[in-house]
């Protein structure tokens, strides 16, 4: 079922909300958090599409906050707030509600987001693109245990990384560092398997990647070597090479989904290591929305006494 309101109110979609749900017969108490995605209309469709997806593992409630560009000089002065009720096989396992913000009310985001929250349900704010450089400071991001950026979605990445160590706050987290999962796990596989010091350590990446920048920064932190980063053609993270006395540790992954996991000693063997779709990587971050000590460590480079 899908519900349009034109120049409406908080109290007017939750209205339609209930609505909705009576109509449809589909209870709210299923539902275990909030996620609020701020976007803009250019990204919205693979947005919305990515949270509804992961909803099927998180049923949730999706505000979907567009900020829309005043295009006459009527929308630059008169404030309005036009809705999109979705419920139903519309949205996922939960609901959506996707809300075009003009005028001043895109500037007073929070105060329509605020009374569409589920009650005592946890609250999460992705930005999928135009992050605010201080996400626990942001009005929407205050509102959060959880708050999700993407160091992919800017220009210059690495200059957002520098930002968000100035920045960061327990709950905040990052895309460039859930897509290391993968790399993070085999590579705890491999020095379980093998127990020997290791004495260097390189990474390879295509240029200015993040996720490459965060990999080296945990990795010097957690092994107390430097890092090398190596610059390939991509795509993303391409292998990570551990040296020891014995030989070199190596996860390769020129390209595809197969990395080829080499050990002293031991044959190589093949192993999956994909790029994941981004609704999976929402997905994974729904599951903890406790403080990620380890994107701490990563953003700083350096270990501290509860991480070691």
């Amino acid at each position: 079922m899908r519900i349009d309101l034109t120049d409406t109110t908080a109290s007017s979609i939750n209205k339609a909300l209930v609505q909705g749900r009576r109509s449809l017969g589909t209870p709210a108490v299923g539902m275990v958090l909030t996620m609020v995605v701020v976007t803009d209309e250019e990204n919205a469709y693979d947005s919305i599409k990515a949270s509804e997806e992961a909803s099927h593992e998180h049923p949730s409630r999706t505000l979907v906050v567009i900020k829309r560009h005043p295009r006459t000089p009527r929308e630059r002065t008169q404030p309005r707030l036009d809705a999109e009720v979705r419920i139903g096989s519309e949205a996922g396992t939960g609901e959506t509600v996707v809300l075009r913000t003009y005028g001043e009310v895109s500037d007073h985001a929070d105060s329509v987001v605020l009374p569409l929250l589920l009650p005592d349900a946890p609250v999460v704010v992705w930005w999928p693109v135009d992050a605010p450089d201080n996400p626990a400071r942001d009005p929407l991001g205050a509102l959060a245990q959880r708050r999700i950026t993407d160091m992919y979605a800017v220009e210059h990445p690495l200059q957002a990384l520098q930002t968000r160590v100035r920045s960061y706050a327990p709950g905040d987290t990052d895309l460039a560092w859930t897509r290391l999962t993968p790399w993070r796990s085999m590579l705890a596989a491999a020095l379980d398997q093998a127990r020997v010091k290791i004495t260097a350590a390189a990474v390879e990446s295509e240029a200015e990647n993040p996720s490459a920048e965060l990999l080296a920064r945990w990795l010097g932190a957690r092994l107390g070597v430097t890092v090398e980063r190596v610059v390939t053609a991509g795509p993303v993270v391409t292998a990570v090479r551990l040296g020891t006395a014995d030989g070199d540790i190596v996860i390769d992954r020129p390209e595809g989904p197969l990395a080829t996991l080499s050990l002293p000693g031991q044959p190589s063997r093949s192993m999956a290591l994909k790029v994941r779709p981004t609704s999976e990587l929402i997905a994974e971050e729904l599951r903890r929305l406790d403080a990620d000590e380890m994107y701490a460590v990563a953003l700083s480079g350096e270990a501290t006494e509860e991480t070691v």
